[in-house]
């Protein structure tokens, strides 16, 4: 086990007289590395954060709910006294009329036991296909954040891994430096005068 001393900030600007180039080098490998890792990062996670919260505006605006009729009785039994709180959803064959006078048809979700006829709310693109209900501005604005920040992370591990590449060559340069100069200096040390 190494000892160390107490831990310096800093300590790869310092000024010493032991410093080689390539520690030099590594200081300045370093600080580029940290400061671009941190702008790849925030710039490809607020990239994407926008992206994905201006697509789901889009959403919202584009997405419009129609009255859609239950095709066929949805399976199951209404349950007893009209308690919906304790009703199951399931799937059923809903049909619509789209904005441009097309006929659509696709599965809802609807209380079971729901009768033929019953109306149900699908929500349809601009081309009348069902899609899901588009999220609100606060979901969209947490999903984006999330998004944008994984994002961020995996943009951030090319500089670092880069970085660390980097390092491995220079710290294997060193040693290879060392190696070549202990070569020359070692056996001067096993001599004795006499």
């Amino acid at each position: 086990m190494a000892l160390r001393g107490p831990k310096v900030w800093l300590w790869r600007w310092r000024r010493n007289p032991l410093k080689r180039r390539a520690d030099r080098v590594e200081a300045w490998v370093v600080l580029g590395v940290w400061m671009l890792t941190v702008f790849v990062a925030a710039l490809a996670g607020l990239t994407v954060s926008r992206t994905v919260e201006d697509g789901l505006a889009r959403e919202r605006v584009e997405w419009r709910p129609l009255v859609a009729r239950l095709a066929e009785r949805a399976p199951g039994t209404a349950s007893e006294n009209g308690d919906v709180s304790r009703a199951e959803h399931v799937w059923a064959e809903a049909r619509w009329t789209g904005a441009d006078g097309s006929s659509h048809s696709g599965q809802v979700r609807v209380l079971e036991g729901s009768r033929a006829g019953s109306p149900v709310t699908v929500w349809t693109d601009r081309e009348g296909r069902q899609v899901t209900r588009p999220v609100t501005e606060s979901q969209a604005r947490i999903r984006a954040c999330l998004i944008g920040g994984v994002a961020g992370i995996c943009a951030a591990t090319a500089p670092l891994a880069s970085g660390r590449v980097v390092r491995r060559r220079l710290e294997r340069r060193r040693m290879d430096q060392w190696d070549a100069e202990w070569s020359r200096f070692g056996p001067l040390w096993g001599r004795t005068t006499g």
